[in-house]
């Protein structure tokens, strides 16, 4: 059996796809990779689909083995080695069998991802392998001495690509549902406000901390359905951002809610770090989370072999130009 061994790791290392979906009207929670974007460059490294099962660590890395096979692997979001070479960011690599791979801390962010070519072939739960921590769906955390089964093709020839640069500017949320629960004052602070995320952030909601959002009708309302990236603003008046693990319902009314494409920025802001907030129109956010699908799907056809020299067309999409001086000017 083609088999990866943990042989140390984080508290928060799982195993994530791209989630469980079509189930939250059962109270199945959608779970999934934090970052789905960066889920997706791990998989194409490697020749798998792009939501594929990966390993996630949160903030710190691991260490692994690989188990009677040659596996193609790649990291994203943290530094790789196999045998204690260091692979390129944004580039494949082959691992033999009994090698040993090294996963370092996150930089940068808070989720980094491990994907094995041919994927994680652990058991699937209502159509994904994703861990839903809270309900043990999926699973549960990795630790020393788990064994990761891999599906076929685990030696597929490994890929390069040009890693994005980090998106900037404020993360754009849509007000609404409850957002007449508010004064227009906690309305105008919400997108005026540096907020801080707080220590007490995990995968199932992003609490923040800067000013107090002022309900106008209470802060309770009948239990509704809830999504991720609903912002809910408890008794406290401080809002919490729920991501990929939260629940399905919730009684908090919701001022509104963070635009699919930009919740994966949100993940990756580490405890501590702040967060500024733009509202944005529903058309502007249809076309956003269109273009971040347009964009994953399209990671396969810019791959390129890891040990082939770059094309006319790679130089061409890389900045090469350190500065620009007149070569006229005296001196």
């Amino acid at each position: 059996m083609s088999a990866l061994m943990v042989e140390a790791c984080g508290p928060g290392t799982t195993v994530q796809d791209a989630g469980r979906t079509g189930f939250r009207r059962f109270g199945v929670s959608t779970a999934g990779a934090m970052d789905r974007l960066a889920l997706a460059l791990a998989n194409v490294l490697v020749g798998n689909h792009p939501g594929t099962a990966a390993v996630e660590f949160t903030l710190v890395g691991g260490r692994f083995r690989t188990v009677d096979t040659t596996v193609a692997v790649a990291a994203v979001g943290a530094f790789l080695t196999v045998d204690g070479r260091p692979i390129p960011a944004g580039s494949g690599a082959l691992a033999g069998p009994g090698a040993s791979i090294a996963v370092g801390p996150a930089r940068g962010g808070v989720y980094a991802y491990l994907a094995l070519g041919g994927g994680i072939d652990s058991p699937p739960a209502m159509g994904s392998r994703s861990v839903h921590r809270r309900s043990a769906i999926g699973g549960g955390p990795l630790g020393p001495g788990d064994m990761l089964p891999l599906g076929p093709d685990g030696a597929d020839v490994p890929r390069r690509l040009p890693l994005p640069e980090p998106a900037t500017g404020p993360i754009r949320l849509m007000f609404g549902p409850q957002d007449d629960h508010f004064t227009d004052a906690a309305l105008a602070a919400l997108t005026a406000t540096d907020w801080t995320v707080m220590a007490r952030s995990d995968r199932m909601g992003c609490r923040l901390d800067g000013a107090v959002l002022t309900h106008a009708r209470g802060f309770n309302i009948v239990s509704d359905g809830v999504v991720p990236g609903s912002v809910q603003v408890p008794g406290d008046g401080r809002p919490i951002v729920l991501m990929r693990d939260c629940q399905t319902t919730g009684g908090y009314p919701k001022i509104a809610t963070v635009i699919g494409p930009d919740l994966d920025r949100l993940a990756q802001v580490p405890p501590g770090g702040t967060v500024r907030f733009a509202a944005v129109a529903r058309t502007e956010a249809v076309a956003a989370a269109a273009a971040l699908r347009q964009r994953i799907d399209g990671l396969a056809a810019l791959a390129r072999p890891a040990g082939a020299d770059p094309s006319s067309e790679d130089l061409l999409a890389l900045n090469l130009i350190g500065g620009v001086v007149d070569a006229t000017a005296a001196g």
